[in-house]
């Protein structure tokens, strides 16, 4: 699945170290375009909820918590909708075989609940490039 060529050009780019800490400064800077494109409290808190497990994702399992590799964030916010691309440097993963978080043996485990979470809370959610990058779209209804 690909975005329409227009809305790829459009996306502007935040590249940050694959640190946890470096992970939350796109969020600042996407969450103000959000408020100032009038999404209610809810979908920007989805966005919020679904950048934050995408970057985590990011710097734990794609990059392997390697200070060396960075992570880059595409975006656009518009008042229709919010596309957040985001791409690690690592080996990528498939989708398909992340086991089911609700599970009753995965249930009482610490992790394994972001893909999940982000598949709730986005209207739209999918990987390119081998699993290292997901798409994250968000209509503001």
């Amino acid at each position: 699945m690909d975005l329409e060529p227009e809305i790829e050009h459009a996306l502007k780019v935040i590249e940050v170290p694959s640190t946890l800490n470096d992970a939350k400064r796109p969020e600042a800077v996407i969450l103000r375009e959000v408020n100032r494109c009038g999404y209610n409290e809810d979908a920007a808190f989805a966005i919020k909820l679904a950048l934050e497990e995408a970057m985590i994702n990011a710097v734990k399992h794609g990059n392997r918590n390697d200070r060396t590799k960075r992570i880059t964030v595409r975006y656009s916010v518009t008042p229709e909708q919010t596309v957040i691309l985001v791409r690690d440097q690592g080996r990528g993963f498939a989708p398909g075989v992340i086991p089911d978080p609700t599970r009753p043996d995965r249930l009482p485990l610490p992790n394994g609940r972001g893909i999940m979470l982000m598949r709730a809370y986005m209207t739209r959610l999918y990987y390119r490039a081998g699993g290292c990058e997901v798409c994250l779209i968000k209509r503001n209804e």
